[in-house]
């Protein structure tokens, strides 16, 4: 049994172009409207962050935390999107 949730895997076997914030596993309707409210719009704008951290975990969740407001759940689900995505896919 996959212990990926079908968000996760959809959103890391698609193309990440064009997706809203709240593609993103881990991301719902309230994190995703702080994310949005400071410019973070789709996907790949959380891409860009999670790159320009360099992939690291901490920085990223702790990122994630201050400008969303998710909980370690919901920051490890990101941070786990995030790099299936990359390594997919980069």
């Amino acid at each position: 049994m996959s212990s990926t949730s079908k968000k996760h895997q959809s959103f890391c076997s698609e193309p990440m172009k064009g997706k809203p914030v709240t593609d993103i596993p881990g991301i719902g309707r309230v994190s995703g409207g702080h994310l949005q409210s400071q410019g973070y719009n789709k996907a790949t704008d959380v891409l860009g962050k999670y790159l320009t951290v360099q992939e690291n975990r901490n920085q990223f969740q702790g990122w994630l935390k201050d400008s969303s407001g998710a909980n370690a759940k919901q920051q490890g689900d990101c941070y786990k999107a995030m790099r299936d995505w990359s390594d997919n896919n980069l």
